[in-house]
């Protein structure tokens, strides 16, 4: 292949030692030949990791726990202690490589105010460019206006919230007797995109309307729905009111990624829904191919403008990178 593309990646993962125990609810069905793989990929900075950014031209990736880190802690007290260590491990591999790595904070997001706390301490300290949260804490979601400290505190310090997947807190009667459709092949999705709806339909982006939200995966689906949702929330309002219509907030308040989806037409799509602005180029390492993910964004049908905004360009931007 020519001169590889400009790429900058930032939903790439690694384990802080001792997280384990945390991930045994996704890790539980996978062989265990592949999981030693991905445990040791999880637990490289200097290696296979940097070697293969070499080869697929990644410059840059932002780094975050593997899931589902902190949101699997029950005693929030704990939460606290392990998202700070999880944190400061983060920051001192940085450190090792600042020009190759950033880092998306843990957050302990029992309460409002410890994620406050550990989003401020790592965005002033380490330059941390966000935070990557999996998810519900323990079945709360994230549009309880007890929350609205830290989406205030998010938009002060203007970094974005990755939104990871997670397991549903109770998994839907519908997918009783099928657990290949629970995880990440599709449950994942359903869960994700319907937690970032919620914020939508919470009026999150309208008490914060500089508030960015990023998903993965294509976006959990939701920039091929904008149109559906325009036209039933219309009809089926249920008294809540927003100031935009719903498709207005994807795109702007809510961007997302290309990790795991490496299908031109979803892209195209994607695009044309959202605008080039609001798609940014990612893996899912070391879940997805590193080379597939840079292949398929250097061949996908894209003018050279949308495809540099898509690969680093809107990452530029958004992390003021």
């Amino acid at each position: 292949m020519s001169q590889r593309i400009r790429k900058i990646a930032l939903e790439e993962h690694f384990s802080t030692p001792g997280f384990q125990g945390y991930s045994k609810s996704f890790t539980q069905h996978i062989a265990p030949e592949v999981l030693v793989d991905l445990a040791a990929r999880l637990a490289d900075f200097d290696e296979q990791r940097i070697a293969e950014m070499d080869d697929a031209g990644i410059d840059y990736t932002i780094l975050s726990q593997t899931g589902p880190s902190v949101q699997g802690e029950t005693d929030p007290a704990a939460a606290i202690v392990r998202a700070q260590e999880s944190n400061d491990f983060l920051a001192k591999q940085i450190s090792r490589h600042p020009t190759r790595f950033g880092g998306f904070a843990t957050l302990p997001m029992h309460t409002a105010e410890g994620a406050v706390d550990e989003l401020t301490r790592t965005v002033q300290e380490f330059g941390f460019k966000g935070a990557l949260v999996n998810g519900h804490t323990l079945g709360t979601y994230y549009d309880d206006q007890a929350y609205d400290p830290f989406w205030a505190r998010l938009e002060e310090l203007d970094v974005p919230l990755y939104l990871h997947p997670t397991d549903a807190f109770v998994t839907p009667r519908v997918f009783d007797g099928h657990p290949e459709l629970t995880g990440a092949a599709w449950g994942w999705g359903v869960e994700t995109g319907s937690h970032a709806l919620r914020l939508l339909f919470g009026g999150v982006f309208d008490r914060f309307p500089n508030v960015k939200v990023i998903l993965g995966h294509m976006g959990e689906g939701l920039p091929y729905q904008r149109w559906r949702f325009d036209s039933r929330f219309a009809v089926y309002s249920h008294g809540i009111s927003l100031k935009r219509a719903p498709s207005e907030y994807i795109g702007t308040n809510i961007l997302i990624t290309t990790s795991g989806v490496c299908s031109a037409p979803a892209l195209i799509g994607a695009v044309g829904e959202m605008g080039a602005e609001a798609v940014m180029f990612s893996v899912d390492y070391p879940y997805e191919s590193t080379a597939i993910a840079a292949d398929f964004i250097e061949e996908a049908p894209l003018d050279d403008h949308v495809r540099h905004l898509i690969c680093h360009g809107n990452a530029e931007r958004i992390f003021k990178l």
